[in-house]
């Protein structure tokens, strides 16, 4: 492998104090902040970085993540002008990013990473109760974990970010999940806007979605498309069951949900006992599959009337081209426009994108009597101006200046941290806050960077006494001759033929409602061939290595949390400046939010406990095969224990909700139904800040939505 060292996981070059062993799953983490990590080339094509060239667009898009890129897309498949901002580059092509298994690794790239560090808690003594706390060492390097160095600064909880073109869409684990039904509806009776009605919303995802899993005819709800940009596919179950431990381990969840398991059981025993190296003969393979799968065959992207409440365990859909086993993001839909060509060779379509362009505010006209119109933005061109990249420098007047004008409107869309603060530094936003760093009030909106919400998520671990085998001679491309990826990158159409890294290892999920729901799902749990144990610097290390394979984890997503107490604030009028970003979690320092905190934290238990429950009704397929439970430590077993676990532990990658849409009386709302920013005109939001509630289990889909009915209502206002 080409790098100076030799020790890289997943694509970051880490050094890990503590090894983790069988019984012992403790987090003891050093990372450098800037680690050093592979060069291997893209594996294809990809845009190259210049700053906006001098001439005015129609429309400014801001941001080319889930809301912008597709947004950006759809007007200049239009036939209007669009630039397409973005302070990374293109890393569309990277290994990290186009491996499915490889996405953990993709968060740890120094070209893609905006590593945000958030504080979960404002109170110091809760905080440092968390053993994935990252501090600054007195070297210079990150430590996660319970026993930092003497002398290290206590810095608060990792959050990674994309920064680079396509956004989160890069690196997020490909789970299209569609939101509920009540999650649109909401917003239309918020708002009035009757086209968010979850019908006309589900036409969206018909119209992005190119579903690979079914037949037309298989289609029996009508849920899915078929032509869409956002290809959609399904893992065969023949993947995972050479795994005989994983085959246990899906065989208890089918059994603790009612199924009767115990033929199957005994059929694969039959068959592994003949068989001189104990493994599942190659011929039995795919008939023990489809037999595996009816365990598993709900369809959560469906449209029946119950869809949102019916509890089901169930094969998860992703967001991989079948069968070549790549993600599948906007990003590539982006790149495929902005350089397709007519005949003469001539550009097609009006799309341009800057690159390393950051920006730092939007311009208006505030003519005396005149509503402030937005005319434009304001950027610094360069490589790792913003001090999220790890690579940017601390201090120092970094990035070359320049403006470009918009005649129609600019479209934040720069995600949940970064859209409030463009907002902000532009102007707009609570006035008391604008007034501490001297930025010229355009307009007073209180409700800019606050209601900040997340999931919370939490993770069940065992250790197996031998190693999983789905990635057996996988070294997760620290080597050179990596032949996991020698067979993922083989031309082939037989999906299997790709191997272990054409699934990001999420075989099945539960989808249920705690005690605390509403009527809707409130629970995702998620089984994952890995200690996943939450986001710190050099996680890659702990998750799945070549060394450490033998890890299985439920991860618990408590969906709809109810805590909105969180907020995104400016540490400085210095557009490369990060913001502070605390979620206050469970209602911190609130006592009228105790009894949702207490909703959640007792939801989040319920779905630990049935993980546990898994994992403890484990039969063995091969005798010898063992399994303990590492994460939390089994002596955390009361609902006490449990409890405080999470309150602990909890963490989330979903933000949103900073910048909401709300009701004309509501005086905390930002956005109008149509996704204007009040007060002023030609000026939209399109990303997850724009949502009021968290929407389903996960973001991306809805986002990808959004961002088709923000289109639509812009070619409307145009036309």
């Amino acid at each position: 492998m080409r790098s100076t060292t030799t020790l890289a996981l997943l694509g970051a070059v880490v050094s890990v104090v503590a090894e983790p062993v069988y019984n012992n799953a403790e987090i003891n983490v050093t990372v450098p902040r800037t680690p050093i990590q592979n060069d291997y080339p893209p594996n294809g094509p990809q845009l190259p970085a210049s700053p906006p060239g001098n001439k005015s667009y129609e429309y400014i898009v801001v941001g080319s993540g889930a809301g912008g890129a597709p947004l950006a897309a759809r007007l200049a498949l239009a036939g209007h002008s669009v630039l397409l901002v973005d302070a990374g580059g293109d890393h569309g092509r990277l290994r990290e990013v186009e491996v499915p298994s490889l996405y953990i690794g993709a968060s740890e790239r120094n070209e893609l990473n905006w590593g945000y560090i958030t504080r979960h808690y404002a109170n110091e003594t809760q905080a440092k109760r968390d053993r994935k706390l990252t501090y600054l060492t007195p070297d210079g390097d990150y430590y996660s974990g319970v026993d930092p160095p003497e002398g290290s600064q206590m810095l608060g909880n990792y959050y990674p970010r994309v920064g680079g073109l396509g956004g989160c869409t890069e690196h997020f684990a490909l789970l299209p999940i569609l939101p509920a039904n009540d999650d649109w509806d909401l917003i239309k009776n918020l708002t009035g806007d009757q086209n968010w009605d979850a019908q006309n919303m589900r036409g969206y995802f018909k119209k992005l979605e190119k579903n690979e899993y079914l037949s037309s005819r298989d289609d029996v709800t009508k849920a899915h498309g078929f032509a869409g940009w956002m290809a959609t596919s399904m893992e065969p179950m023949a993947l995972y069951v050479p795994d005989l431990k994983m085959v246990s381990i899906l065989l208890s969840a089918a059994s603790v949900m009612g199924n009767q398991t115990g033929d199957l059981l005994n059929t694969i025993r039959k068959y592994v006992s003949g068989a001189a190296d104990k493994v599942l003969p190659s011929n039995y393979v795919q008939g023990i599959a489809d037999q595996l799968s009816k365990f598993f065959e709900y369809d959560i992207n469906n449209d029946s009337p119950n869809r949102d409440s019916t509890e089901a365990l169930s094969r998860i859909p992703l967001a991989i081209g079948s069968p070549d086993g790549k993600r599948s993001s906007p990003r590539d839909w982006i790149y495929d426009i902005a350089t397709a060509t007519n005949a003469d060779g001539s550009k097609k379509y009006p799309l341009d994108v800057a690159l390393h362009t950051l920006l730092t505010k939007v311009n208006f006209d505030t003519s005396a009597g005149a509503k402030p119109k937005a005319t434009g933005i304001d950027y610094l061109y360069g490589e790792s101006v913003y001090r999220a990249d790890p690579r940017a420098n601390s201090t120092g007047d970094t990035g070359t200046p320049g403006s470009i004008s918009a005649t129609r409107e600019v479209i934040v869309a720069g995600g949940t941290f970064n859209t409030p603060q463009i907002l902000k530094l532009s102007g707009i936003g609570p006035a008391d806050e604008l007034a501490k760093f001297n930025i010229p009030l355009v307009k007073d909106l209180p409700g800019v960077g606050g209601n900040l919400q997340d999931r919370y998520e939490v993770g069940v671990s065992v250790a197996a006494s031998s190693n999983f085998t789905l990635f057996e001679n996988c070294t997760f491309i620290t080597t050179d001759d990596d032949p996991c990826y020698a067979a993922w990158a083989a031309p082939s159409t037989d999906v299997l033929a790709h191997g272990a890294y054409a699934t990001n290892g999420i075989a099945i999920g539960l989808f249920a409602r705690s005690s605390a729901a509403g009527p809707d799902h409130d629970l995702w749990i998620g089984g994952v061939p890995g200690l996943f144990q939450g986001y710190f610097p050099g996680m890659s290390r702990t998750v799945v290595t070549p060394a450490s394979k033998n890890y299985f984890t439920w991860l618990v997503l408590k969906a709809r949390s109810r805590n909105n107490a969180g907020a995104v604030n400016l540490t400085s009028a210095d557009p490369r400046d990060t913001p502070a970003i605390t979620f206050h979690s469970f209602g911190e320092g609130d006592a009228s939010r105790q009894a949702d905190a207490d909703l959640d934290l007792k939801a989040a238990v319920e779905g630990m406990k049935w993980g546990i429950k898994v994992f403890d009704g484990i039969e063995p397929i091969v005798e010898g095969d063992g399994f303990e439970r590492v994460w939390p430590p089994k002596e955390v077993s009361t609902d006490e224990q449990l409890e405080q676990w999470v309150r602990d532990e909890a963490w989330g990658h979903h933000a949103s909700c900073t910048c909401p849409m709300g009701a004309d009386d509501d005086p905390m709302a930002v956005l109008d139904g149509q996704l204007r920013v009040r007060g002023v005109e030609g000026l939209r939001v399109v990303d997850a800040s724009a949502f009021p509630k968290i929407p389903g289990t996960f973001p991306a889909v809805a986002i990808y939505m959004l961002a088709e009915k923000a289109a639509e209502d812009i070619l409307a206002a145009a036309n």
